[in-house]
């Protein structure tokens, strides 16, 4: 069995489905839209420049979870999907993805994205498997916390190890050292705790911290863009 992996945002959709989610929530009038619009920007940056507390900002992010109802929270998702995901998607990803589903590969998305935001995106695009950080769920309704590992920089690697073992029977062929015949996809240089246990480590329109790791290591780099 060869598992491929893909980063989701700015990966195989041409944005960043959690900051956008935030964005739509404060056009919405569904949060306090200042304070809101402020943080969320000010975690994105952490984001990129590599000092994100991930367990703050997911605390941050699910916290509206838990506010609004979730007829409402569904709703708003169609309508997301709609006005923010449908324009950004990407003819190359899909088509890269038909490649590899093609040769028989397993795929499966890994994101830092919770999945109340990713799991409609994810399916839309045809994959099955979704590793994600997961939010808290008690009685029906989100607590505004997470549970498990964050599925961010070196918690992919926990993550990933645990979704293996948890699908052991599923995974036809997957040896104990299928990571290192994986394929890995991914634009950010938080991923690279990850590319670096991976076979086949692939840069995808990667930041520039990212793009200059590539090249240092003869990594592929390529544009789905």
């Amino acid at each position: 069995m060869t598992l491929v992996l893909f980063d989701l945002d700015n990966t195989l959709i041409g944005g960043d489905s959690d900051y956008l989610w935030g964005e739509f929530l404060v056009s919405r009038e569904l949060v306090d839209t200042e304070q809101y619009r402020r943080r969320n920007q000010q975690f994105y940056d952490d984001y990129e420049n590599g000092s994100l507390d991930v367990a703050e900002y997911l605390r941050f992010a699910l916290s509206a979870l838990s506010e609004l109802d979730g007829t409402l929270l569904e709703r708003s998702h169609a309508e997301f999907m709609r006005q923010s995901i449908d324009p950004i998607r990407l003819t190359k990803a899909d088509a890269l993805i038909k490649e590899h589903k093609d040769q028989g590969h397993e795929i499966a998305v890994i994101t830092s994205t919770n999945r109340f935001v990713v799991e409609p995106i994810v399916r839309e695009l045809g994959i099955e498997n979704l590793i994600c950080s997961e939010p808290e769920i008690v009685d029906g309704r989100y607590t505004g916390d997470f549970v498990g590992t964050p599925c961010f920089a070196e918690g992919k690697i926990t993550k990933i190890n645990q979704w293996l073992e948890e699908n052991s029977g599923k995974l036809s062929g997957a040896g104990p050292d299928v990571l290192k015949g994986a394929w890995f996809y991914s634009d950010s240089h938080n991923d690279l705790p990850l590319m670096g246990e991976v076979g086949v480590p692939i840069a995808v329109d990667p930041d520039s911290k990212l793009r200059a790791e590539a090249q240092d290591r003869n990594w592929k780099i390529i544009s789905l863009r």
